[in-house]
């Protein structure tokens, strides 16, 4: 197999993906202020914005930008830490819930229907690849 060339194929195909855009909203719910959103919603208590940083591997200034907005927005808050009061923590208001579901409620809605596109087979090959992948590269970054 020429895997040079099969390699070439796959990035015209990833470039022509890319510029369709069509997982968009997916790709906002999993970066970005919606991702923000989520993961502050999934906690019992507030989230040092340090956590979120490292969990996206993005800078803090990132972070901090995107805390603003949502901040701005009224759908997270930041808070002293009681126990520390060096730290802040994020905590997530009522309207950043009902944000955070409301975007994972319509990317499950797209991702369910790109599977359904795909077809039974295609779909669960595709599902079943695409971990295949995040764990190739996932090691990939484990190797200095």
């Amino acid at each position: 197999m020429d895997y040079a060339e099969l390699a070439s194929e796959l990035l015209q195909k990833m470039r022509l993906f890319h510029q369709a855009r069509p997982l968009q909203n997916i790709n906002e719910t999993l970066c970005g202020e919606t991702f923000v959103l989520r993961f502050v919603a999934c906690r019992e208590s507030g989230v040092p914005p340090g956590n979120i940083s490292r969990e996206m591997g993005v800078s803090s200034a990132r972070i901090a930008a995107a805390l603003g907005k949502l901040e701005n927005k009224g759908l997270i808050t930041r808070q002293i830490d009681k126990n520390d009061r060096r730290k802040i923590l994020v905590e997530i208001t009522q309207d950043g819930k009902e944000v955070a579901e409301k975007h994972m409620r319509s990317a499950l809605a797209v991702a369910e229907e790109v599977l359904k596109s795909l077809g039974e087979t295609d779909a669960k090959e595709y599902v079943r690849i695409t971990g295949r992948l995040a764990e190739i590269y996932s090691e990939r970054q484990e190797t200095p």
